[in-house]
Formats: structure tokens, C-alpha cells, sequence
């Protein structure tokens, strides 16, 4: 079936209702506060609606944060209704967040997602053209809901600098091939594992390319253990790149299972000069 979404900006408390009763029905937990909500969004936050007809079907929910003397804006959730997933509605409500965002005086958001859910990944870095060097250690500790119970929760903590040439232009690095050191096999049950040496990651390449499983939460039920092993990996292999000066810039998508995260020099990502340096 056609459907016609739109997107608005949400300013009421009325409004503020209906992105709860959205809120629960896509995490399964208590909502925010609406007495939370309102006073973020008039004091510099910002709330968008998706809607099909009057039907509220996604929302995207950021509040002003400040750090090391700058003023940017957090965004904080990113829901879509359960029925209305992989309509691109995600992306047009980060769109407009960006433009939004531009016309309220600010030039940098950030958000952070788990780094073994390739879906978001492919999102925030190659659809929308966010960067990452900032890995975040089990960052809300033990969580329940269904979607991260588990494992800890580790997060890549994304920078959109949505008036750099990197957004703008939607650059890429133009490196003819990326290194891949770690290579991926197969566990008893078919899931792709990642076998590599902590003492090999490389710190002097111009490209290079992290295997992440296609599906973490197929591997999470049937071999829990394996999903803890990726997660313990990635981490070592994440925070010894970043500490070396990279920055996750791509994902290279493939057919078998496997996806690749590329990551390049962040000094070579074409941001403001102002922008250049570390953000925590």
C-alpha cells in the first residue's frame, strides 16, 4: 500500500503525548517525561514528527549539549514504528533534524548507536555522512530491553558536522584499496567469527576495513557467547585505532554476511578547520 509520510515540527505538550505513546510501542519501556520533553525542546532542543495522516510513526528527539566550550546538539532518539521500518523515514527525519539544526545556529549533532548494528551503521556514516572516533565502553551498563540484553553496551559516539564539505558533498575517501588484517571464518553453527591478533592491528595505513556481522541479534540467540566475543573484539580493535588517530568514515556492504566498517585518518576528513580537532 502507497503511503504519504509527512514530517513536522512538534512544540505542544499535545505533541509531546503522542511521541510517548510512540516511544513505548518501539522499545517496550517507559517513555520520557513529557515535562522533560517540552522543556528541552523550548529551550533549544527539537522534536520531529513523522506521520501517516494524523498517525504519529516516527520521531526523532535532540537537546542542546555542551562540551570543551562548545554548544551542539544531542540527539538523543530515533524511533519509527515497528510497521513502517526500512521506508526510509529515518533518514528523511534526520535530514530534516540537519536543516532544522542549521537554521537554529548550530553546525554539529551527535548521537550514539551500538557498533555491531550494521543497519544503523550504514546509516549514520554512509547514508548521512556522520564520522566516528569515539568509542564509548559500556556506556549505559547493563541494559534489559530487547534489542540490547546481553551484551554491555558499547557505543560509537557519531559527529555530523552538517555544514562541512563531508556532508555536504557526502565525501568519501578515494583510496583504491583497503587493508583488511582480521579475517573472518565460520563457528560450528555457520555464524561468521572473527579471529585476529591484538598485537597486529596496523596503526600506518592509509585505509582499512573492520568485518562486522551482518545480523549481531541472529548471533545473540543462537550463540550468545559468540555475540560477547564480537563485542569484546571490536572494542580492542575500535579503541586502538581511534587512540591511533582514525576515524570510521564508510561501511562496505557485501552478500556474505559480513559487512566492513572503513576507517581512515580523521586529519584527511575534509571538515572545518574549527572542526578538525578531537571531539569528547
Amino acid at each position: 500500500m502507497n503511503r504519504t509520510i509527512t514530517t513536522r515540527k512538534l512544540e505542544t505538550i499535545e505533541e509531546m503525548r503522542l511521541v510517548q505513546s510512540l516511544e513505548t510501542t518501539v522499545w517496550g519501556s517507559e517513555p520520557i517525561p513529557v515535562h522533560q520533553t517540552y522543556t528541552a525542546i523550548t529551550n533549544g532542543g527539537l522534536m520531529l514528527g513523522a506521520f501517516d495522516g494524523e498517525t504519529i510513526v516516527g520521531f526523532s528527539y535532540g537537546f542542546t549539549g555542551f562540551a570543551n566550550g562548545k554548544t551542539y546538539l544531542c540527539s538523543h532518539m530515533l524511533g519509527i514504528h515497528p510497521d513502517y521500518q526500512l521506508m526510509g523515514i529515518g533518514k528523511t527525519l534526520k535530514e530534516e533534524q540537519r536543516a532544522y539544526a542549521i537554521e537554529m545556529g548550530y553546525d554539529l549533532i551527535t548521537w550514539t548507536f551500538d557498533p555491531l548494528e550494521s543497519r544503523n551503521a550504514y546509516l549514520n556514516v554512509s547514508k548521512l555522512s556522520g564520522i566516528c572516533s569515539t568509542y564509548l565502553e559500556n556506556w549505559y551498563g547493563e541494559m534489559e530491553d530487547g534489542l540490547n540484553k546481553g551484551l554491555p553496551s558499547d557505543r560509537f559516539k557519531i559527529e555530523w558536522w552538517i555544514k562541512s564539505e563531508r556532508v555536504r558533498e557526502r565525501w568519501v575517501p578515494t583510496i583504491e584499496r583497503f587493508d583488511r588484517p582480521f579475517p573472518v571464518g565460520k563457528s560450528e553453527q555457520g555464524n561468521p567469527m572473527l579471529n585476529f591478533n591484538e598485537e597486529e592491528i596496523p596503526t600506518d595505513s592509509a585505509g582499512i576495513e573492520i568485518p562486522i556481522p551482518e545480523h549481531i541479534q541472529l548471533i545473540k540467540k543462537s550463540e550468545p557467547q559468540l555475540a560477547l566475543d564480537w563485542r569484546l573484539k571490536i572494542r580492542t580493535i575500535f579503541q586502538t585505532l581511534f587512540r591511533e588517530g582514525y576515524a570510521l568514515v564508510n561501511v562496505n556492504r557485501t552478500t556474505t554476511g559480513v559487512h566492513y566498517y572503513q576507517v581512515v585518518k580523521r586529519n584527511t576528513i575534509p571538515l572545518n578547520t574549527s572542526e578538525r580537532g578531537e571531539f569528547e
